[in-house]
């Protein structure tokens, strides 16, 4: 895992194949994010294949198809999308580009897969949902947080067994590592589309999940630019209160202040309170204890317990994803619950009170 930021977060996982060869075929398009990666290697473990891969970079492509060589150079994006075999475009483009991409794909009978923030303006959603209505296609999104860390998955079913009870309460703590060399675009607002809309719909995405919540009230909400002062609308804090439809409540806080003797690109932790019992997880570090990830803390009527998931639970949701653009299914993530979670990360970030 890079210790130098999370932008190339790419985890391994013995996923079980579930088509045959040559049976799914997607591509690539838009590079911008390495994010790209993981959602290649995601589909590519559970039995897809990466067909073509377009970007405008002839660096990043080259790149692309040295980790992933089944991967054919196209010419422009149309040259991928006339082609039948492909059946879903998978795209990391600069976010404010990535709607317009999946719009595209979809018009060309394609589902699509974004990476998160799916869109970065409310007009960009309406489309996209109009789009699925008239073409139903799917508009599946990289909530990476969650869909590709071993922890967040455990979590879930643990839930889904009762493990802790009703969940109540979810806090989010989502701090990332600037790194270096980030592209001009990652300072830009109108390109990025604010840290609650980024990284924000993560957080979002996974109190939904957790809590069972089918929409929430965005209670408060703030962000500021404390040390980028020389990027105007760079935003490197924010953080967001809710209360879900069902009562349960979240907050969480974002930032791009990870300190540099971390081992790791950020300490990502959540906290699940159920009526029951709650949850810990140290996602990608157990800080000053054991610098390995997927580390879930478990504290109910049975006892206190330290699991140790890293390699044992895998990703099923690209798999899912698969078979869902096969079957025509939804049991990967609804479409209602990926909107949901980008609106109200909108919302939040429309909203949000600036502070300095």
């Amino acid at each position: 895992m890079s210790k130098e930021n999370g932008m190339y977060y790419m985890p391994e996982s013995k996923a079980k194949k579930v088509c045959s060869e040559g049976e799914f075929k997607f591509a690539a398009i838009g590079l911008d994010h390495g994010h790209i990666y993981g959602m290649t290697k995601g589909l590519v473990e559970a039995g897809a294949e990466v067909k073509w891969v377009y970007d405008k970079d002839p660096e990043k492509v080259e790149k692309f198809i040295k980790a992933f060589p089944t991967a054919k150079k196209a010419r422009s994006e149309d040259e991928i999308l006339m082609y039948s075999e492909v059946r879903l475009v998978a795209s990391a483009a600069i976010p404010s580009e990535r709607c317009d991409i999946g719009l595209k794909a979809m018009d060309a009978g394609k589902d699509y897969f974004a990476d998160k923030p799916p869109m970065t303006t409310w007009q960009q959603l309406e489309k996209a949902k109009e789009k699925v209505e008239k073409t139903n296609k799917k508009y599946a999104v990289y909530y990476g947080e969650r869909l590709h860390n071993e922890a967040s998955v455990y979590a879930g079913q643990l839930i889904e067994k009762g493990a802790i009870g009703r969940v109540i309460q979810v806090l989010g703590m989502g701090p990332h590592r600037e790194g270096k060399g980030r592209p001009d675009w990652f300072y830009e607002k109108d390109k990025f589309g604010g840290i609650l809309c980024d990284i924000g719909s993560h957080q979002i995405e996974q109190f939904l999940y957790y809590t069972g919540a089918k929409d929430a009230k965005v209670q408060s909400s703030k962000v500021a630019n404390y040390n980028h002062k020389q990027y105007p609308t760079f935003e490197d804090f924010g953080d967001v209160t809710l209360i879900g439809d069902n009562g349960a409540t979240g907050y969480f806080r974002l930032d791009w202040f990870t300190p540099e003797g971390l081992g790791t690109w950020g300490d990502g932790r959540l906290f699940i309170l159920g009526t029951e019992g709650y949850i810990e997880l140290r996602k990608y570090i157990d800080v000053a204890r054991e610098n390995a990830p997927d580390h879930v803390y478990l504290v109910n009527k049975d006892g206190e317990f330290l699991i140790d998931v890293k390699g044992k639970v895998g990703f099923p949701f690209f798999g899912d994803l698969i078979l869902d653009s096969l079957n025509r299914t939804e049991n990967a993530m609804t479409q209602e619950h990926i909107f949901k979670a980008i609106e109200l990360a909108l919302e939040a970030q429309t909203k949000a009170i600036k502070v300095e």
